[in-house]
């Protein structure tokens, strides 16, 4: 259980922290076989249902709605999956099929899906619409074909690309312009469409080389920037590559507050589409520290989704694969404490007031995994506060921004790689991520 308190100057008041609106995890698995220089050896490809070979992606998310309480994945695969290693070609009847298993998989539980192109913004190494050979054209017909598959489903989310690296940022941030006018004018009028920025959509990165600048530039057709939500990325290891046990940094001053400063300049949402890390203890302060920090500025960041889960043994580095015990799906330690627990033990609201009356309503408590809090509060009144929140393993400080005149609501709206190998039942390569 989880508490918190704030001292005011009129007494002690119990404060409830805010938290994002989704939580949820990667579904690896139609990523394995994809390298950083876009090239996708479909061979390796394991979709992470059962059925088609892969791990049992569908068991996984169920049990992460209705035992954790996630509400959103993301589904890696590779454009070369997708058309069947034909560049600029009609998706592939077969392997779009097999796609859409996994999606319809994660659509069954009632929570939101985005779609991520695994290709480092490049097919086979050369980079999307800054090389003669691989055009915007290609790319905007690959997903003009998808947002016309997906437009009715309004839980669908079309993440770009994963993360692009050595571009120049203007000249991508004009591709995916073309990208969202064409998902738009294919039917997907009202979904999230992700727009990821350079150096591996990197938040230690995101201001400072122009990533934020530019994306924030690119509108619906209308004119509006309506959820065109900002995605990041960042891992804890000491080169930011997602390879080692160990974590050196929780990632809050350095990058998700510079982050968060951006977006509240700007009026802009993003969703941190991958972070993840390894189960040593300095990663089980950093890593909670990091997810509670993102609960904590839900007016900025929609939400995380933890990497990852799916096709992924246990074994691999930054495993979140629930193990089964007597037929039930058991989450690890990391994505109980870290990604889970700082999630649950929030609320939707939370604002402050320094010698303001608090409503608090209502108060339940529920027991799963761990036993947790949720309180609804709602303050009036104008304050920044900082509270320490302790848990049985850490303590993290977060800083609340100021509020004024009722509820903060939460809203409704690296540069080596590497490749880890994963083995269960059967041998798979799954990509270590920056």
């Amino acid at each position: 259980m989880l508490f918190k308190s704030l001292l005011l100057a009129t007494g002690q008041v119990s404060l409830a922290i805010a938290k994002v609106q989704y939580m949820g995890m990667n579904i690896a698995g139609g990523d394995f076989g994809c390298a950083i220089d876009g090239t996708c050896t479909t061979s390796s490809t394991q979709l992470p249902l059962s059925t088609l070979g892969g791990g049992d992606g569908a068991g996984q998310m169920q049990h992460f709605v209705t035992d954790d309480q996630m509400n959103i994945f993301r589904l890696p695969v590779s454009w070369q999956f997708l058309t069947n290693n034909v560049l600029g070609a009609t998706l592939d009847s077969t392997n779009l099929g097999k796609y859409d298993q996994v999606m319809q998989a994660c659509l069954n539980t009632g929570a939101y899906c985005a779609i991520d192109i695994h290709n480092f913004a490049r097919w086979n190494g050369e980079i999307i619409g800054q090389s003669s050979t691989v055009t915007d054209d290609m790319f905007v017909s690959l997903w003009t074909q998808l947002a016309t598959k997906y437009a009715s489903q309004s839980k669908v989310l079309f993440g770009i690309m994963n993360e692009p690296h050595d571009l120049d940022i203007a000249t991508w941030a004009a591709t995916c312009q073309k990208v969202v006018t064409a998902i738009r004018n294919a039917g997907a009028s009202t979904q999230m469409i992700l727009l990821p920025g350079n150096n591996f959509a990197s938040a230690g990165t995101f201001v400072s080389n122009g990533s934020g600048a530019a994306l924030i530039a690119i509108t619906n057709p209308d004119g509006s920037t309506t959820n065109l939500i900002l995605d990041i990325h960042k891992y804890l290891d000491v080169d930011n590559s997602g390879t080692h046990a160990e974590c050196t940094t929780d990632n809050i001053a350095d990058a998700f507050a510079l982050v968060a400063d951006f977006l509240r300049t700007n009026s802009r949402q993003a969703l941190v589409s991958e972070t993840g890390a390894g189960s040593s203890a300095s990663c089980f302060t950093d890593f909670c520290a990091q997810n509670a920090y993102l609960n904590s500025n839900s007016d900025v960041f929609l939400g995380y989704i933890a990497w990852a889960a799916g096709s992924f043994a246990t074994s691999y580095v930054l495993s979140l694969t629930p193990t089964q015990t007597n037929g039930q799906y058991v989450d690890n330690a990391l994505a109980s404490q870290c990604v889970i627990a700082p999630w649950l033990n929030s609320t939707s609201t939370a604002s402050s007031a320094a010698g303001a009356v608090a409503t608090v309503s209502p108060t339940t408590t529920r027991t799963s995994i761990m036993t947790r809090t949720t309180t609804a509060s709602v303050f009036t009144g104008t304050s920044t506060v900082q509270i320490g929140i302790t848990t049985s393993n850490r303590t993290a400080t977060i800083g609340f921004a100021a509020a004024t005149g009722g509820a903060l609501a939460s809203t409704t709206n690296g540069t080596v790689k590497a490749s880890a190998t994963a083995t269960s039942t059967s041998s798979f390569t799954g990509e270590a991520h920056r």
